[in-house]
Formats: C-alpha cells, sequence, structure tokens
C-alpha cells in the first residue's frame, strides 16, 4: 500500500543549510538578472511585423504559454454552478466523458478531486464510488497549516487529502435534513443495475452496504493487530475500507499497513489480502498534536461509504461484527443514530474457540463533570457504569458520544467533521463532536452488544501497553496551544459564555460548527449542565438507565429522521444533590 505522507515545510529561523540554499539562490537570481537586462538592451528592437521583442515579447509569450498550460492541466471546479444534473446522472456522465477535460464538466475523471469528492449542484452532495482509495487521487491532495505549529507562529504545510464533503453545510443546510437527502449518502458494493451508481440508499442489501473504519494511531504497535482483526473477523469483509492516520517514528516504529511477516512469505493474511481497502496516511510522530487533529485527517480518508466506525488502535473484534453491528444500528429505526460507548476490556471477553462475545453486559455513557486545569474548566466523561441492558432488542437511547468506539451513517463524518483547529486536545473533543452533531440533529445510542472490546493499559496488558509512547511527549514544542484551542472549542458549542468572542479562533467556524436542527441550549436544560456556574446535575445514569429511552424515542419522527426535541419538555434534576 502507497502511504500518504506529509510535507513540512518550515519557515522563519531555519535550519543551517537554508543559509547556504538562499545564497546559492541569491546568486543564481543576480545572474538571471544580468542576462535578462543584456538581453532587453541588445533585442528589444521591433522586427519589422509589429511583434513586440526583448523583454516585452519574452513576458507576453511566458503568459501565452503559462494559459495554454493551465488551460491543459486545469482539473475543473469542485462544483458547478449552471449544471442541474441528479447524481445518478452525473455518474453516467462521469462514465461517458472521462476523457473530457473541459473544465466547464465537473463530473468527468480528471476532476481536481478525481470524482471521489467532486459534487452535483443540484444537491450539494459528492457522488461516492466504490471501490475507492485516496490513491487514486495522487497529485490532487491539498495543503493545509499544521495547525500547532501555526498557533505558534510557525508555517509548516501539510499535505493532506480533500474531505469528500468539503462543505458540511451544504449537506445538511443548517436545518434537519430530509430522508431523502441522507439516503443519497452511501455507496454499495453493487451498483445499481439500471444507472451503474453506487449510491442506492436503503435499496442497497445490507450485507452490501460499505463501512469506512477511521483510527488514528500514535506509535502503536497493536494497530496492524487492530486492522487484521477487523478485517478477518468480518462477515463481509469485502465492503469494509479502512483509512489510518499512522503517526510514527520512521524507522523505529512498525507501519499500520505492514504485517507481521512479510505478504511475500504469507499472501493469505488479512492485510495482504486486502491490502487495495487499506489507506493509510502516515506522518511523523513529531507533527503529532493530539487525537482531534489526527482524527480530523482520518474524516479526510472517507470517501462516500454507507456506514463510518471509528476506533480506537488497539481494539479486537468478534466474529462477524459488521452484521451484528449494522443490525443493531438499524434496529433502532433512527437514520441519524450513532452508536457509541467507551468498550470493555478485552480480557476475558471474547472466546478463542468462536470468536464470540462471552460478555452479556455492556457500558453506556451517561457519567461527566466538570474539571479544571490548564485550559480551563471543561466537561470531561467519567467511568461510565457497565451492567445488563435496560432496554432490549435495540441499542438504549444516551446523551453521550464517546471517541474510542462510534458507529453510524456516513454523513455524519460528512455533516460533523473533527475540527482541524483543536491541537493538543485530549480531554473535550467527546463533548464538543456530541454537541455538535446533536445539533445537526443525531442521536447516540448505546449498543446493546459489544462487537469489540479494548486493549487496556492494566492487569494482563499493563506492561505491553504501558510501553507505548503518548502524543503529549512533544507537548513542549507546542506549549500554549492546548489553551487557545480549548477557547475555540467550548465557544463553538457555547459553553464558555464569560470569554469574549474575540478571543478565540473563528477560522471555518461554519464547516467545523453547530448545525441548525437543534439548539445546544436544549441539550444543556435537559440533562442538567449549567454552563455559566459550571456545573452539572448529577446521578445523570438513574434517568438514562430507566427513563430516558423509553420516554424520548416517543418523539422518534415517523420517518427517522431523528428525535423531535421540540415535543420533549424535560429537565433533569439531581435527586440527591447531597449525596457524594
Amino acid at each position: 500500500v502507497a502511504n500518504a505522507r506529509t510535507r513540512r515545510r518550515a519557515g522563519g529561523g531555519g535550519r543551517n543549510n537554508n543559509n547556504t540554499a538562499a545564497m546559492c539562490l541569491i546568486s543564481t537570481v543576480i545572474f538571471l538578472l544580468y542576462f535578462l537586462v543584456c538581453l532587453v538592451f541588445f533585442s528589444n528592437l521591433d522586427s519589422g511585423d509589429g511583434e513586440a521583442r526583448g523583454m516585452r515579447g519574452l513576458v507576453k509569450k511566458t503568459k501565452e504559454k503559462l494559459k495554454k498550460f493551465r488551460d491543459k492541466h486545469r482539473r475543473g471546479a469542485i462544483l458547478a454552478e449552471d449544471q442541474v444534473a441528479i447524481i445518478d446522472n452525473s455518474i453516467n456522465q462521469s462514465n461517458n466523458e472521462n476523457n473530457n477535460s473541459n473544465a466547464n464538466n465537473v463530473s468527468n475523471n480528471n476532476s481536481n478531486v478525481n470524482n471521489n469528492v467532486s459534487k452535483t449542484s443540484a444537491s450539494g452532495i459528492p457522488i461516492g464510488k466504490w471501490p475507492v482509495s485516496i490513491r487514486d487521487e495522487e497529485g490532487m491532495f491539498e495543503d493545509i497549516p499544521h495547525i500547532g505549529y501555526a498557533y505558534m507562529g510557525k508555517d509548516v504545510t501539510m499535505t493532506v487529502p480533500r474531505l469528500w464533503a468539503d462543505d458540511p453545510v451544504a449537506i445538511h443546510e443548517n436545518k434537519l435534513m430530509s430522508r431523502e437527502r441522507a439516503l443519497s449518502i452511501g455507496t454499495c458494493v453493487t451498483p445499481d443495475p439500471k444507472t451503474n451508481s453506487n449510491m442506492r440508499g436503503d435499496k442497497c442489501p445490507l450485507s452490501e452496504r460499505t463501512i469506512f473504519v477511521a483510527i488514528a494511531s500514535y506509535r502503536d504497535w497493536q494497530c496492524r493487530d487492530t486492522v487484521t482483526s477487523i478485517l478477518s473477523t468480518a462477515a463481509h469483509p469485502e465492503r469494509v475500507r479502512v483509512g489510518v492516520v499512522d503517526q510514527i517514528v520512521d524507522g523505529v516504529d512498525g507501519s499500520c499497513d505492514v504485517p507481521h511477516v512479510p505478504c511475500s512469505d504469507d499472501p493469505d493474511q488479512p492485510i495482504c489480502l486486502y491490502k487495495n481497502q487499506i489507506d493509510v496516511f502516515q506522518m511523523d510522530a513529531e507533527l503529532a498534536v493530539g487525537p482531534v487533529f489526527a482524527r480530523h485527517i482520518g474524516h479526510r480518508l472517507y470517501r462516500g461509504e454507507y456506514y463510518a466506525m471509528q476506533s480506537d488502535a488497539h481494539v479486537t473484534f468478534t466474529r462477524g461484527w459488521d452484521d451484528d453491528i449494522i443490525s443493531q444500528m438499524e434496529s433502532t429505526g433512527d437514520e441519524l443514530a450513532v452508536l457509541t460507548t467507551y468498550l470493555t476490556d478485552i480480557v476475558n471477553s471474547i472466546d478463542p474457540m468462536t470468536g464470540l462475545s462471552k460478555r452479556h453486559t455492556r457500558p453506556i455513557m451517561c457519567n461527566t463533570e466538570y474539571e479544571g486545569g490548564a485550559q480551563g474548566k471543561h466537561l470531561r466523561h467519567l467511568s461510565q457504569p457497565e451492567g445488563i441492558p435496560d432496554i432490549m432488542g435495540m441499542p438504549q437511547l444516551q446523551p453521550y458520544f464517546a471517541a474510542g468506539f462510534a458507529f453510524s451513517r456516513g454523513h455524519f463524518v460528512a455533516t460533523v467533521p473533527y475540527d482541524m483547529y483543536q491541537p493538543m486536545i485530549f480531554q473535550g473533543e467527546e463533548m464538543s463532536i456530541g454537541l455538535r452533531g446533536f445539533t445537526v440533529g443525531y442521536d447516540y445510542f448505546a449498543p446493546e452488544r459489544s462487537v469489540c472490546f479494548h486493549s487496556y493499559a492494566i492487569g494482563a496488558n499493563s506492561k505491553a501497553r504501558n510501553k507505548v509512547p503518548h502524543f503529549w511527549e512533544h507537548a513542549q514544542a507546542f506549549k500554549g496551544t492546548g489553551i487557545k484551542a480549548m477557547k475555540r472549542l467550548l465557544g463553538i458549542v457555547n459553553m464558555n459564555p464569560e470569554v469574549p468572542r474575540s478571543e478565540w479562533d473563528h477560522s471555518e467556524e461554519a464547516k467545523y460548527g453547530l448545525g441548525g436542527a437543534r439548539e445546544t441550549s436544549k441539550f444543556y436544560d435537559v440533562i442538567g449542565i449549567d454552563v455559566v456556574k459550571k456545573t452539572t446535575q448529577r446521578h445523570l445514569c438513574q434517568f438514562v438507565h430507566n427513563k430516558m429511552h423509553k420516554q424520548f424515542m416517543k418523539s422518534l419522527r415517523p420517518d427517522g429522521m431523528g428525535i423531535d426535541y421540540g415535543q420533549i419538555d424535560y429537565k433533569w434534576v439531581d435527586p440527591r444533590p447531597n449525596d457524594e
């Protein structure tokens, strides 16, 4: 697998060899200027036929050549305002006009996003294809600032894949998405026999609905084992695509897409068998600035799959996990459901003979509290209770999002992408994504059954896991950036009203901001969060365990497009405020 790598260009300060390079460049420029002056002096004459010669002629010819070069290599606009084609027609046009490089044709395969991220003007929604890989987009990546260095006043640029949906607002339109619009996102392994489109909505059989798995890994020796587990245990591995952001020290750490044994010696290893379904973006570990930035790049690897899953890099999956989690997802009847939780420890969780879970319990997300620190007061999730599900036959509604495991429809990634302007954030990311998703209309559920388990640095795995480095080993290089990032994180979700808006970064706030389906204030009122006093109504798990699902699911919209919180008039109040 060809890895995508970062390119680092630091401005100011520089290294010692920059001075030598600069002197060589200056000398070359002086020589060229001298040559051109001589050329003008001796050749700036009229040729007799009215054609300008000398410098004027050179400039004219250069501009003409540059124009021809741009016209020849122009890769097309991402979105053509005057094109009114529906998705199926755009796909057909793309197939029929594959060799046409006219800049007005935004559906051909020569567009600057290789048709994987090209859009139709009728819907503003990109076209999904299968199979797909960022390797097909080589030369079409984009440069972004490394935000950690940018917040330090330094110029370091990274070349990264483009987001499949560069404008999330064009998809959710700052209102609740219609079911028709939501179903226009998501690819199927087998294209429609009539239209040849991989985007078949809910007409796609469950077993052919594609799954994108995003993994952010920091120098983790278990990453390749996680990828192996995903592909080896899936009931339908042919519909799974894994995207890894692999932050490593080259030559020291193993790559996530390289198996323990060379493929030439053992070609039947899952990483070898399904190598075309693994995309790895490899970046230098010293550029790592925490999980938010890494997961942002991970979201850049998404290419329109029907479902999207987020997993840590040290997770083991149960046999048939893909069929199981899809079945659970569909049983909610909620197109905007996100199944998410803190995972149970792997020890004694999977039967080694059958590959199935031995657990009958599962965690549920309901326990959070304010904490302080250098970055200011913010909410962080605490240990979550685990027990026999209160609701049987489907996942159970809960208030919070968990970053270690999440499974949803693909449009969740497209409409709620991780914010690239949040370096050195560890605690707080889950509240940010959860609240942003809530305002777009998403609902969070605890899976009824666990389909994977986490290797924690405790018990039998303590010694091995404690050897894995952490991203904050480079924290000194980005000292203070987390404070700025936390102000932005809290500001976007309206959790720091005491901080003037002028004090935090508003870059691309619409892209990485709130939706228009719900207000954050509604969430705070229902769950019992006071963003002014920085307090929570405690013992929320009591409500989540026994009442939340039964009461709120009654307000699930008839078309399955999320819970209508306009019908919910409820505020959680701690029944035991004096209890510890």
